[in-house]
């Protein structure tokens, strides 16, 4: 016990500024929808709009009152779990959430368990053998493979092995994740082109510099076998840099969902919160991007979390 109270104050400061984060997320996420050009009574008035109807939508959806009213009465809301409700089905917005996460959930569950061992294995035969054939082999590609942009990739695996080869579904049109697994697998190598080639890099100069440590030799002096030192030594201390990366990853692939799932046609939240951009279903788009923001800024505390417990020494005092 003795040993958690100190980390108690920053752990303290760290969740008060991760609520002010909140709060200013959800401010800016209201500006910003309010600029939005139109509204949803101009979506449902159809192709040629009859001022007089629009006008009589708006007053029926409260799209007529003060931005400040409704910034208030949306807060108070949220204060109890309401995201709100859609303008265009007067489905709760949270009937929205439940319907996209699962095949997101499921997309980001199969990114991440590709990833770490992807990442930790691509590290460590690069560092294994510093600046020789494979480590440049592998910097070289996974430069190449952050340079492009995950939109650019998904295209092409989709063209190649989709429509091409025909061995993969090029879209999740018609199918269930659930059931048809192979539906996401171009999406998943999608997400995991810029991610792995980050966290490798980490883990490989972490690699570099743990297996040039004083400890690693002193083990090795101890007859310890390669393998040993190479994963049960150096790996564990390597892999710190690398914990705020792979966390902050997972708040990337809320980003990277939406591009990915508008590609591949996948019925998920980023599917979702473009339909809903499109209809000016503020309330919808309201909701989803109040989630994303608390996720991120949740994730971001949780990467804190991590680097003070991996790599304590390197914390600066807050």
């Amino acid at each position: 016990m003795a040993r958690v109270t100190p980390h108690l104050p920053w752990i303290g400061r760290r969740l008060l500024l991760g609520l002010g984060q909140t709060a200013a997320v959800v401010l800016f996420i209201f500006a910003l929808t309010e600029a939005l050009p139109g509204d949803a009574a101009v979506a449902l008035a159809g192709d040629q709009p009859d001022p007089a109807r629009i006008a009589r939508i708006r007053e029926a959806m409260g799209l007529d009152r003060p931005a400040a009213e409704r910034l208030m009465d949306w807060v108070g809301g949220l204060l109890q779990g309401d995201l709100g409700t859609s303008l265009v089905s007067g489905r709760p917005v949270t009937g929205y959430l439940t319907a996209g996460l699962g095949p997101t959930l499921l997309l980001a569950a199969a990114t991440l368990t590709l990833l770490i061992p992807l990442s930790l294995g691509l590290g460590v035969l690069a560092a294994r053998r510093e600046g020789g054939r494979l480590d440049r082999t592998v910097s070289a590609l996974t430069l190449a493979a952050h340079a492009v942009p995950e939109f650019a990739i998904g295209v092409l695996l989709a063209t190649l092995f989709g429509l091409w080869l025909g061995w993969l579904p090029p879209t999740a049109v018609g199918a269930d994740p659930f059931t048809e697994p192979a539906v996401l697998i171009l999406p998943a190598v999608v997400l995991l082109s810029r991610p792995v080639c980050t966290i490798s890099r980490l883990v490989r100069a972490g690699m570099i510099d743990a297996m040039a440590s004083p400890y690693v030799a002193q083990a090795r002096r101890y007859g310890v076998s390669g393998a040993r030192v190479t994963w049960a030594h150096a790996l564990p201390n390597a892999f710190a840099p690398a914990t705020q990366q792979l966390a902050r990853t997972c708040d990337w692939l809320l980003s990277g969902v939406i591009v990915v799932e508008a590609l591949f046609v996948i019925p998920g939240l980023g599917t979702v919160l473009i339909e809903a951009v499109a209809a000016r279903d503020l309330p919808v788009v309201q909701g989803m991007a109040v989630v994303f923001g608390a996720v991120t800024v949740a994730v971001n505390l949780a990467a804190d979390l991590a680097a003070r417990r991996f790599a304590p020494r390197s914390e600066v005092a807050a």
